[in-house]
């Protein structure tokens, strides 16, 4: 659990010691930098030069956001029963894969928005399967004392990466094309696997025969989580504000790029901004679930992340606005950040106190947690 009570840490004992965490952090970050390439470059193609029409920017968002709605459970249970290393480097390779289609096939000039679906259904549930092993290995990797600050590290430094990775996006689309920008993707993917394959750690035991079923599985994890008033709290907090940040993200970059005239550099700006933000709330989280408690930190995040679409709604052309809306990225994502990191703690914190983390499959919801 998030709060001042935690277990001590160990005298002397420190996440860096960890030859297997820094392993595990160095890919990771690699991966998330790479996908904010991605998720920079990706508008900018279909919005700029494939002229996509509003319909197809809003298919485009909803193909890419099927994976995790439809697989994150699957993908845990999967996590839960085979190598989490295997799958992380499998989800990785995938990913690298089918990224790297979309810029032969500009170069071939075949490029379609239909290509661009079909990558993003595919490389999106590869990286769902890869999140799902990446999020239950990271507790076998560093001492329980060292649990909650890895999280807090894991999370800030992720969105460092994404920061990081949202301007060299915006350097690359502005030196290579978007196309080509999304080879540094393809790159993080392969340098994610090769950090992953050279993790040593012994996995925790699989204790649960392989030969049941996944969806017994799935329904096994699922009533864990019903029957624990704070994880399913969490699952239903998080089924909601994704659904209407969804709906919101449809459109976003069309909105931004197309209506309000933003360039593909200030766009990887403003996304830069957000990130830095995620870094910010992820680096407090620990100390501000424990000045206020976990409950009422997360409650006022929920509370002042609707209010940070404002500028959205009253925005128009301009520098001015620009950085409005980049302020209210940054405030949103560090309220995000904050929240998952102390969602996260929690999650793990349940199921530590239950000593059932090796006999249910609650991986794939804590995925839906993040």
């Amino acid at each position: 659990m998030t709060s001042c009570a935690e277990t001590p840490s160990v005298p002397g004992a420190s996440l860096w010691r960890h030859r297997d965490f820094r392993r595990y952090l160095t890919g990771q970050a690699a991966s998330v930098a790479g996908s904010s390439i991605t998720q920079m470059a990706l508008p900018v193609l279909a919005v700029l030069h494939l002229d996509a029409t509003t319909a197809q920017v809003a298919w485009l968002a909803f193909v890419g956001q099927l994976p995790p709605a439809l697989l994150a459970l699957h993908a845990g249970a999967l996590a839960d029963r085979y190598s989490k290393r295997r799958q992380m480097i499998a989800g990785d390779l995938v990913s690298a894969a089918m990224l790297t289609t979309v810029p032969v096939a500009a170069a071939l000039g075949t490029l379609t928005l239909t290509q661009l679906m079909i990558v993003a259904v595919v490389q999106g549930a590869a990286s769902v399967l890869h999140d799902a092993a990446a999020i239950s290995l990271l507790p076998s990797l560093v001492d329980r004392s060292l649990i909650q600050r890895s999280n807090s590290r894991v999370g800030a430094l992720f969105a460092i990466a994404a920061t990081a990775g949202s301007h060299l996006g915006a350097a690359l689309t502005a030196v290579l094309g978007p196309a080509r920008a999304l080879l540094g993707d393809v790159a993080s993917f392969l340098i994610s696997a090769g950090c992953t394959a050279r993790i040593q750690a012994r996995e925790p035991a699989r204790a649960r025969p392989k030969s049941r079923r996944l969806r017994e599985e799935i329904g096994e994890g699922l009533r864990y989580v019903h029957g624990d008033e704070r994880l399913l709290t969490l699952t239903l907090v998080n089924a909601t504000t994704s659904f209407a940040l969804g709906l919101l993200n449809t459109l976003w970059a069309l909105y931004l790029l197309r209506t309000l005239a933003v360039s593909a550099t200030v766009f990887g700006v403003v996304l830069g901004l957000g990130a830095l933000g995620a870094a910010a709330g992820a680096l407090t989280a620990p100390a501000l679930a424990c000045r206020w408690g976990p409950g009422p930190m997360m409650l006022t995040a929920l509370a002042i992340t609707p209010l940070t679409q404002i500028p959205l709604l009253l925005a128009s052309p301009g520098l001015r606005w620009q950085v409005a809306i980049g302020a209210a990225l940054f405030l949103q994502l560090a309220c995000a950040g904050a929240a998952g990191t102390t969602q996260r703690s929690i999650s793990w914190g349940v199921s530590d106190l239950s000593q059932a983390t090796s006999l249910l499959p609650v991986d794939g919801v804590r995925l839906a947690l993040r």
